[in-house]
């Protein structure tokens, strides 16, 4: 028999990757019997500290739950189990629910960047009868009140391949990276290590770097100019079924990022084919130890080297071992600790 009952949850989707985890909960859920609502914040105007931009989206996510409750009270439904889509969408919240998150402010608002969010966080996360991080890195990077007692179930986002395998000799795009806030991304280290591999690449195969993710205004205020290295494309946002296709036709995916909340990006493109090439970066990042281990060259401090190691001297059986060692993130896996695990102690959330 499958369970039922209500679900809310509060979407912040500041970014193409959280609305994507949200929906694949969302979906999670709903196989597993239960009915699921999205309570979408709205985005509040540009700030110009973090400190300004967490208290705008806060805000916007304690009007989207209040709004969203009083409308289950209005109906004269049961309260529905509350999941708050990051830290920072438990902020402020109307009332205790669970809190699904890549990573914590204690981990990526270090400093005056988190002045009150942390303490207010330490608070919420003390206070939540369920906490869901994406990964284990991210629970252990989070302060000691997320890991007291045995409330963290640990549901990665689903990552699935986006088509049918391509053949590196079918690929006719040699690197992709994706540098949605180009600094914390490092793109000026990506664009410095293609301005030095491109050269080597022979002449008739593929010699072009795509740029995704980023607007021509956020590469001026990153003050990072790509027209200034030959074979670069800049394709900007793209929707989903886009972005995966160019995945799909490239090599190489490469990324330089300073810091790494998760790497949904990454994982992606090892599904698809890719070979990874990174930098270490701090973080809960999850693709890291998987890159590391499909090949060791391909990632570390000298950019320049891994990438054209990837470029030049590729492991033919990468990509095979890729999808193995994806497994724990396929949705088959996912949906099983949703089943299992997440939703009945969700409904007892929701009975409380």
């Amino acid at each position: 028999m499958r369970p039922h009952g209500r679900v809310l949850i509060v979407s912040l989707g500041s970014t193409q990757g959280l609305r994507r985890a949200d929906e694949e909960l969302r979906d999670s859920l709903g196989r597993a019997g239960a009915q699921v609502q999205i309570a979408r914040a709205r985005a509040p105007a540009p700030a110009r500290t973090l400190m300004l931009t967490d208290l705008g989206w806060a805000r916007a996510a304690r009007a989207a739950s209040a709004r969203a409750l009083a409308e289950a009270e209005a109906r004269g439904a049961r309260p529905p189990a509350v999941v708050y889509s990051s830290a920072t969408a438990a902020l402020l919240w109307p009332r205790p629910g669970a809190v699904r998150f890549d990573a914590a402010a204690a981990g990526n608002r270090p400093g005056r960047h988190g002045l009150w969010q942390r303490p207010l966080e330490r608070r919420r996360l003390a206070q939540a009868p369920l906490l869901l991080p994406w990964s284990e890195g991210g629970l252990r990077e989070a302060p000691d009140a997320a890991r007291a007692g045995d409330r963290a179930v640990v549901v990665p986002v689903p990552v699935e391949p986006s088509g049918p395998p391509q053949a590196p000799e079918g690929r006719d795009i040699a690197a992709i990276t994706y540098a949605a806030n180009p600094l914390k991304k490092g793109l000026d280290r990506v664009l410095a290590a293609w301005s030095r591999v491109r050269e080597e690449l022979p002449a008739d195969g593929p010699r072009e770097l795509v740029v995704a993710g980023v607007s021509a205004e956020e590469l001026r205020a990153a003050r990072v100019d790509p027209a200034a290295v030959p074979g670069v494309r800049v394709v900007g946002r793209l929707a989903s079924v886009e972005y995966r296709g160019l995945v799909r036709r490239a090599r190489v995916f490469v990324c330089a990022p300073r810091r790494e909340d998760y790497g949904i990006a990454q994982l992606e493109a090892l599904a698809d084919g890719c070979l990874l090439v990174s930098t270490p970066a701090p973080g809960p990042y999850a693709a890291l130890p998987i890159a590391r281990a499909l090949d060791e060259r391909l990632v570390g401090e000298d950019l320049t080297r891994s990438l054209r190691a990837a470029l030049l001297d590729p492991h033919t059986d990468y990509s095979s071992r890729a999808l193995e060692s994806l497994r724990p993130f396929t949705r088959e896996a996912a949906d099983r600790i949703v089943a299992s695990e997440l939703l009945p102690r969700m409904l007892d959330q929701g009975r409380e």
